[in-house]
């Protein structure tokens, strides 16, 4: 059985989803703060619970013969991160230690960790590659950072093998599961929300960044293409028993005019907007590579293209104008 902490959450709900059709059967873990009951695919066995909870997670090993854990359970918005940096401290940090050690006492031995580009912070070159130094500017990107330390630390110790996966923007929507975080903070998704009059305005945050139009830019990938890559990663850890870190991206940088346009030529309207001051943390670009993956994993994106991605955000949207009702 696979355990997968935050299965109710964006990513984690299509990813139990494809974990069920490839034939794993699926226990999802999630105390709901932040994700939808809704997106939990029936077919998986549900415990409603927090990674703070120690005697649960505890029973939960000792119950179920769990073969290896996928974490999604984590608070993502840097914005947030900054404004609230112990939050991610113990959300993050502290409860992933906890997951950690259950694992480790109940000889569980293999996870598969959701990180992200955060943790590489300013980058020095472009695309970005996995020996890329680690260097965060932002308390989310620190916590991604410092967690991905103690799995190296964990496999030294306690023999822990793990794969870390380095998301780069994820979006799009897989059938009836899409993203739906309140508040919502991600580009694709606002741009699609004031299209459909969900929000008054979309807002660029910063137009005086050292690019190409003076906005940042970002590398989107698809969501139902995130998931795929889990899969993969999740057969070779448990065929090779081997830890390993991959980027996952397009490859392909747009910046957010160039999304906004692309958004408006999908949708077919013209979107209203402003341009506002920069956020925290934020840097100028993040475009990654996604080789690593490629070859050693046979990785490939069925949905590379922006356009996609949009109108998948944009269907999903209007299939649950509301998001998901729990």
């Amino acid at each position: 059985m696979i355990l997968v902490t935050g299965g109710a959450g964006y990513i984690g709900s299509v990813v139990v989803k494809l974990l069920i059709e490839n034939g794993y059967e699926v226990i999802v873990y999630d105390n709901l703060s932040r994700g939808h009951l809704s997106a939990v695919d029936k077919r998986a066995i549900f415990v409603k619970g927090d990674l703070a909870d120690k005697k649960l997670i505890e029973e939960v090993f000792r119950k179920y013969p769990i073969e290896a854990v996928l974490h999604f359970a984590a608070y993502i918005e840097v914005g947030e991160s900054v404004k609230y940096p112990t939050l991610f401290f113990d959300n993050n940090v502290k409860n992933c230690i906890n997951l950690l050690n259950a694992m480790c006492e109940n000889n569980c031995k293999k996870i598969i960790f959701s990180s992200s580009a955060a943790v590489y912070g300013e980058p020095l070159t472009i695309p970005i590659k996995e020996d890329h130094p680690l260097v965060p500017i932002n308390p989310y990107g620190e916590t991604k950072r410092y967690i991905e330390e103690l799995l190296f630390t964990y496999e030294k110790y306690c023999d822990l093998k793990f794969i870390s996966l380095r998301y780069f923007n994820v979006a799009g929507a897989d059938g009836n599961l899409g993203e739906d975080h309140r508040p919502e903070t991600h580009l694709i998704p606002l741009i699609v929300k004031a299209a459909l009059g969900k929000e008054r305005i979309f807002k660029i945050y910063g137009d005086d960044y050292p690019t190409r139009d003076g906005t940042c830019i970002r590398d989107y990938i698809h969501v139902y293409d995130l998931a795929t890559a889990h899969i993969l990663a999740l057969e070779k850890l448990l065929k090779e028993e081997k830890s390993a870190v991959y980027n996952l991206g397009s490859e392909n940088g747009y910046s957010v005019k160039e999304v906004f346009e692309t958004a408006c030529e999908v949708i077919g309207k013209k979107i209203p907007y402003e341009i506002v001051g920069r956020r925290p943390g934020d840097v100028p670009i993040l475009i990654a590579s996604s080789q690593k993956i490629k070859k050693e994993l046979g990785w490939q994106r069925k949905k590379d293209d922006l356009k996609i991605i949009i109108s998948d955000t944009f269907e999903w949207q209007k299939r649950f104008p509301n998001g998901y009702p729990d």
